[in-house]
């Protein structure tokens, strides 16, 4: 008897899925996707996240998301590219630590996908994974910050790096270059990406006007 049970990637999808956590991997675990400015990183991360978001939608954007969550979480415990930030969270709060890594990344991945739904259906596939590629980076930046914010902020590490500045000012003097350079690079990358999948017949609609 046959079920008529829809699954929530086709094999396409599957591929991509594939091979984005492939490269959050070398992402991760290699100093490729990292570029250390500070106490942050620039992390290339949030590409795959985004690339995954237009082609598989909300759901394959928080499976990615969720694994750039998990390595993220493991740079905290010296698995992959080291983390000082996340070494010293750990060390305060292994939960919290957990959590600040991996929960806000999920999340990233279905804005991400909604975004690109929402915008696609106003212009075209390349303006949408554009906006995809924009609000994955902006998003991450914002409830990695927040997150950071709400569980460390009463800690003796967290009230160092805020030295008595107020909570946005904090955030915006903090994240500074490092958030643009992302947004910017995952904007344009996303957008090509996009164009080139609809193109390949990964993505269905309009590549660009």
């Amino acid at each position: 008897m046959k079920t008529n049970v829809k699954k929530p990637f086709n094999v396409r999808q599957l591929v991509i899925l594939g091979l984005m956590t492939a490269l959050v991997m070398i992402f991760s675990f290699t100093p490729i996707g990292s570029i250390p400015v500070g106490p942050l990183v620039i992390t290339l991360n949030v590409i795959p996240v985004a690339i995954a978001a237009v082609t598989c939608g909300p759901l394959g954007g928080a499976v990615i998301g969720g694994m750039f969550g998990m390595f993220s979480f493991l740079q905290c415990i010296g698995i992959g590219v080291p983390s000082g930030m996340g070494a010293a969270l750990f060390a305060i709060n292994p939960f919290f630590a957990f959590v600040q890594r991996f929960i806000p990344r999920v999340l990233v991945g279905l804005i991400a996908g909604y975004a690109f739904r929402i915008a696609r259906k106003m212009s075209n596939n390349g303006v949408g994974g554009a906006v995809a590629g924009f609000m994955t980076a902006f998003s991450n930046t914002v409830l990695f910050m927040t997150t950071l914010v709400l569980l460390f902020g009463r800690t003796e590490y967290m009230e160092k790096l805020m030295d008595g500045k107020n909570v946005i000012w904090f955030i915006i003097t903090f994240v500074g270059v490092n958030a643009l350079v992302e947004m910017l690079v995952a904007t344009i990358v996303t957008a090509a990406a996009a164009v080139g999948l609809t193109k390949a017949g990964f993505i269905k609609g309009k590549a660009k006007a």
